[in-house]
């Protein structure tokens, strides 16, 4: 009996010292996660596996954003991300086709990437009616792309920020200004639900900015 409380007590013990040492090794500023919350918070309310899923997952977003970003740059170096309009048109002109196209042999050529266009328009007229103009010259640069062969499902437009931000800071007319923006959405990887880990991403990444090209990606790297 003495010897099972005896070894009770050191156990606490232990525990208690362990969970104080836990709290001390982690600064009150430093690891936050994107919730706002300590990385490792969950480790005394869920167990150890909660609070190294959380590091893990903060890690990988952003991991990922970082590829996202880099990826977004790689493809306005290399083909024309931006297209421009006539005044009050969604009509894609020659040179925008032009353009659209050198856009689509880049996405054609990545087929692990996913891209989004937004729309813009100038300041001329309401905001809601830039918002829809916006809008439908994302649809039009979408729908263009599409029609080169791209997977509808790897390209979308979304929501215009119509006359909201502008390039050229002026109420008149600014052909700058009417365009759309093609940018690196994030990664398709329809095998794992559209799921992403990081030895995915950084596959992907490392071969498209030629660190390894002769590398096999998969989703069950």
């Amino acid at each position: 009996m003495w010897w099972s409380k005896t070894m009770t007590l050191k156990k606490l013990t232990i525990s208690i010292s362990f969970l104080a040492a836990l709290g001390a090794c982690a600064p009150e500023s430093r690891y936050t996660t994107l919730g706002g919350r300590d990385a490792g918070a969950d480790a005394l309310h869920g167990g150890f596996g909660y609070a190294t899923a959380n590091n893990v997952k903060v890690m990988s977003i952003s991991e990922r954003l970082e590829y996202i970003k880099s990826l977004t740059r790689l493809f306005a170096s290399e083909a024309p991300a931006t297209i421009n309009f006539a005044f009050d048109s969604a009509k894609l002109d020659a040179n925008a086709q032009a353009q659209l196209r050198q856009q689509a042999q880049w996405i054609l050529a990545h087929p692990d990437i996913t891209f989004r266009v937004f729309g813009h328009a100038d300041k001329v007229g309401s905001n809601a009616y830039n918002q829809r103009l916006g809008k439908r010259r994302a649809q039009a640069a979408v729908n263009y792309l599409i029609a080169q062969g791209v997977d509808r499902r790897k390209v979308e437009a979304v929501v215009s920020f119509g006359e909201t931000r502008p390039l050229v800071l002026t109420q008149g007319r600014s052909r700058e200004n009417r365009r759309t923006v093609t940018e690196v959405k994030g990664f398709y990887n329809p095998a794992n639900d559209g799921l992403l880990d990081g030895k995915y991403a950084r596959g992907i990444y490392r071969r498209y900015v030629g660190e390894g090209d002769n590398t096999q990606v998969s989703s069950n790297q």
